[in-house]
């Protein structure tokens, strides 16, 4: 697999696999609100050393914190491929998001230096994307960046900011992650870097473009798996391999998934899909060890740091076994799936502390993630003030400054307020034990304790809405908007909380009126009141998801056939007519280096997976016989993967319990 050519290229190039490893990971009436102002979502309007370049003129948050950086930053687009062709310049190409961390770090020590910025200016043509609103650009490099770290022999992934180095033609040559402009601690910087490239570009560009068809070549291989000869028949047996291998990665003292005991300091993802999976197993087989893992992760993530406990909704992940210090920033798309994970746990166990996790969560989207049109917003940073979780943890002053010597007890004696910090000095609350030891050991009722933290609770949320808040990203991206109508819709139907539905109506209205051509086609994203970029998969299966959950919800027969135009529309643009499916790309998307179709979950679920379930469902509800077919053709497809990958897929094996029961009742 390897070329001595490649790999001698590499090592002399630039030596990336020692770049720094720094980076974001690679997964009734309504409770009373709390009154809190959000912050703006556009960058700080203060007058600036650089004029704007043409990332000004875009609506993403992330691009728009790049149009004063001095470095002539391009948005992905024909402009920037035809000037790099007709110059014969190599593509810098950096990929983030608004809430990466790291992205903000490299933005402010490296694409704010005047230096390197002459350099990326005279030497490439540079082109900045937001990974959101362009997930298939970015599924594309960053594969091609990990084949690359495979290539040369190095232990790296990926992660973002995603910084990689194209030909003209977009083909990828080589590539890392954050770097800082200067060499630092023995380690490259950008300025070295860039040096390298452009002396190999220009001695030897025969070489990089080898390089480039190599990498091209192995991507294209890995993102456009052919569909397997091998015949699986579609069975429970499929059903038996998921549970089983999510058993075999499942942490049976902490719960999730995926952890390793000698390294407790890996990272762990809430990864919905596979309580999705271990939920419907439990509810529909009656397989305790499900039961066992899905509750056991679901209590462990709601102690954990991992859980905002004073003003509600989950961070991204935690950086520990534990789920007690979390990557602070807080995504949509995680809060709308564990919002139905919760409500659906609820209802099967009756877990109170579930109903009181869900209305957290949505509470917290309405106050903080929510517009005046409807629409959910993407993200909320993990930084202010440049540093990292500062709006969300306490140092021991300040709860001795807000609280009383009564209530710091008490909330030292519940959320394990001990004589250190547990984050750098600071304290990220969790609840070390649960509520019920800390109220017999206080010899109280459990309500009692609540009754007595939440005005506890109330103080700090108060105290810390003082404080300078994180930037929320307010684009409305349609994938995950669907993903959190249905979080709301089965809130509503579950707890029967009508205003939550209401909360998901209006969504869903404002993602059809806006998001959608008078064709019927989605858009991607929306932002500053424009609609734009063609829609993906995701956008098309989540949002159908969605309706198909309002109409759970309401009965209304209206959200079926909105859910119905759109998986007509989904079948027309998205559908292999050759091998069934869907690409996540339309037949009609731009060019690229490939198109894919993936069918496996990470911190999002599968669109094939959700197309699957979404036909179904409609098979049933319309009497579309050939909707299940789809859905057959669909899994078929996967079935190889499904059984031989079986824990990368547990939405697929979800779909296929759904479609086995459809075809008992119907055959």
């Amino acid at each position: 697999m390897f070329s001595p050519t490649f790999v001698a290229l590499s090592m002399f190039v630039l030596l990336l696999p020692l770049a720094v490893t720094f980076g974001c990971q690679r997964v009734g009436t309504l409770p009373e609100a709390k009154a809190t102002p959000k912050k703006e979502s556009k960058p700080e309007s203060t007058p600036h050393e650089h004029p704007a370049n043409r990332l000004a003129q875009e609506t993403s948050l992330y691009l728009l914190m790049h149009a004063h950086n001095p470095v002539d930053w391009y948005p992905w687009g024909e402009e920037a491929f035809a000037k790099a062709k007709a110059e014969g310049k190599l593509i810098f190409l950096s990929i983030g998001y608004s809430s990466c961390y790291w992205c903000h770090v490299m933005e402010r020590e490296t694409f704010m230096d005047q230096e390197v910025a002459d350099l990326l200016n005279e030497h490439f043509v540079c082109i900045k994307v937001d990974r959101e609103e362009r997930p298939d650009i970015d599924e594309i490099y960053m594969t091609s960046l990990q084949i690359y770290f495979h290539l040369i022999r190095s232990p790296r992934g990926g992660g973002w900011p995603l910084t990689m180095f194209l030909t003209p033609e977009a083909r990828p040559v080589m590539g890392g992650t954050y770097f800082p402009p200067r060499d630092k601690n023995g380690l490259p910087g950008l300025m070295t870097v860039l040096q390298r490239v452009q002396e190999a570009w220009e001695e030897n560009p025969a070489r990089l473009e080898e390089n480039a068809e190599l990498l091209s070549k192995f991507a294209k291989q890995q993102l456009q798996q052919q569909a397997s000869d091998e015949k699986v028949e579609l069975e429970p047996g499929l059903l038996d391999r998921v549970a089983i291998a999510l058993a075999e990665q499942f942490d049976p003292r902490f719960g999730g998934f995926g952890y390793n005991e000698m390294n407790p300091q890996l990272p762990k993802f809430p990864q919905p899909s596979n309580l999705e999976f271990l939920l419907h197993r439990a509810r529909e087989q009656s397989d305790e060890r499900a039961r066992s893992m899905l509750l056991t992760t679901l209590e462990k993530m709601a102690a954990g740091g991992i859980r905002d406990h004073v003003g509600g909704g989950f961070h991204r992940y935690s950086t520990d076994r534990f789920w007690a210090i979390p990557h602070f920033e807080k995504m949509l798309y995680d809060n709308a799936q564990l919002a139905s994970v919760y409500t659906e746990a609820y209802q099967f166990g009756g877990h109170e502390d579930f109903r009181r996790i869900v209305d957290e969560i949505l509470q917290f989207v309405l106050l903080e993630m929510t517009g005046p049109d409807g629409g959910f917003y993407s993200a909320i940073d993990a930084e202010t003030e440049t540093e990292e979780g500062r709006f969300y943890v306490w140092r021991r002053d300040e709860l001795n400054d807000v609280l009383s010597a009564d209530e710091f007890q008490l909330l030292a004696e519940a959320y394990g307020i001990g004589e250190k910090g547990n984050f750098e000095g600071f304290y990220t609350l969790l609840l070390p034990q649960p509520i019920p030891h800390t109220a017999n050991a206080r010899e109280i009722s459990e309500q009692q304790l609540r009754e007595e933290l939440d005005p506890v609770l109330e103080k700090l949320f108060a105290a810390r809405s003082q404080r300078e808040r994180p930037l929320t990203d307010t684009k409305v991206l349609t994938a995950w908007n669907g993903l959190m109508i249905r979080g709301f819709a089965d809130a509503g139907r579950v707890l029967e909380h009508p205003e939550y539905t209401e909360v998901a109506e209006r969504a869903a209205r404002f993602i059809l009126d806006n998001l959608r051509t008078p064709e019927g086609r989605l858009l991607r994203t929306y932002g500053d009141g424009r609609a734009k970029l063609n829609a993906y998969l995701d956008d098309y299966a989540f949002l159908a998801d969605g309706l198909i959950a309002l109409h759970r919800a309401t009965g209304r027969p209206g959200w079926l056939q909105e859910a119905d135009r759109l998986t007509a529309t989904q079948l027309e643009l998205f559908w292999d007519e050759q091998n069934g499916g869907f690409f996540f790309t339309s037949s009609d998307h731009e060019s690229l280096l490939a198109r894919s179709k993936d069918p496996t979950d990470s911190a999002l679920p599968s669109g094939n997976a959700v197309a699957a379930g979404n036909l179904v469902y409609l098979a049933e509800h319309l009497d579309k016989p050939e909707y299940l077919d789809r859905a057959e053709q669909t899994i078929e497809v996967f079935a190889p993967l499904l059984k031989n990958s079986p824990a990368g897929m547990p939405r697929m094996a979800v779909a296929l319990a759904e479609l086995l029961e459809a075809r008992k009742q119907n055959p």
